[in-house]
C-alpha cells in the first residue's frame, strides 16, 4: 500500500544529536480525527437518549477508549455495558473514515523527512488495532518501523507501557527518543517514559516544562529541531 506521500531531498540535520528514533502519536497529531472521535461519542449518546456536555470533551480525549467510555457512562448514567460501548464506539469511528482521514498540517512533510533520513519510528496510539490498522491507509504503513495499539496492551496511557514498549522493539532508550503527542495524557505517558516530549496540542492547553517543548504546529517540527532536543 502506498500514502501519496512525496519524496524530498535529503538535508543536513546538526550533529551531535543523541536522538535515535521518533515516537508519533496518531489521533490529533498525525491525522485531525479527535474531533471525529468526539462526533460519534455525541451521535451515540444522543441515540441512549443522553446529551454529552462540551466539557467533557476535553476530559476524554487521547485516552484509552476504555477510560473515555466508561467516563461517559459514569457521567451521563448510560444503561449500556462497557464493553458494548466501546464496540459501538469503535464500529462507528471505522465507518465514519472509511474513505479515509485528513492529515494534521506538517505531517506529509515530516513523516516523508523521517523516512528520508532513514530515522527508526513508531506510531503509538491508544487506539485500538482495527482503527490503527485503517488510518495507516492513509499514513502509509511503511512510515513506521513498528505500531502500538492501545488494546494489544494490559496499560495504555497515561501510563509509559506503550513508550516504553515501543522503545523496547525498535531496540533505543527512552531517553534517546523524541515523542510527539497532542495531548496531556499522552504526553504523560511520554514523560513517565523518559523520553523527550514536543507537545501540539489539539483540543486542550499543554504547558511547557522540563524535558517538554509545545509548538503551534506539525510545521514547526523538522529533523534537525528533532535532533536539538536529544543531546549526546
Amino acid at each position: 500500500m502506498t500514502s501519496g506521500i512525496p519524496t524530498v531531498a535529503t538535508r543536513p540535520t546538526t550533529g551531535g544529536s543523541a536522538l535515535e528514533a521518533v515516537l508519533l502519536d496518531m489521533d490529533g497529531t498525525l491525522v485531525d480525527t479527535e474531533g471525529f472521535w468526539w462526533e460519534v461519542e455525541v451521535a451515540v449518546f444522543e441515540e441512549l437518549g443522553h446529551q454529552l456536555l462540551e466539557e467533557y470533551r476535553e476530559i476524554v480525549v487521547g485516552g484509552p477508549m476504555t477510560r473515555s467510555a466508561s467516563f461517559l457512562i459514569k457521567a451521563t448514567g448510560a444503561k449500556i455495558a462497557l464493553a458494548e460501548l466501546t464496540a459501538l464506539l469503535n464500529t462507528r469511528f471505522s465507518e465514519m473514515i472509511v474513505h479515509g482521514v485528513p492529515l494534521m498540517p506538517g505531517a506529509k512533510r515530516l513523516l516523508t523527512e523521517l523516512a528520508a533520513h532513514g530515522v527508526p519510528t513508531a506510531l503509538v496510539s491508544a487506539s485500538h488495532r482495527q482503527i490503527i490498522d485503517r488510518v495507516l491507509g492513509t499514513l502509509g504503513p511503511e512510515h513506521f518501523t513498528l505500531t502500538v495499539a492501545g488494546d494489544e496492551i494490559e496499560r495504555t496511557k497515561p501510563y509509559p507501557d506503550p513508550y516504553l514498549l515501543a522503545a523496547a522493539g525498535l531496540g533505543v532508550a527512552p531517553e534517546r527518543c523524541a515523542v510527539i503527542e497532542d495531548t496531556m495524557t499522552g504526553v504523560a505517558a511520554a514523560e513517565a517514559a523518559g523520553c523527550r516530549v514536543v507537545a501540539v496540542p489539539s483540543v486542550g492547553a499543554i504547558p511547557p516544562a522540563v524535558g517538554r517543548t509545545v509548538v503551534g504546529s506539525l510545521e514547526d517540527v523538522d529533523l534537525r529541531f528533532l535532533r536539538s532536543l536529544v543531546k549526546s
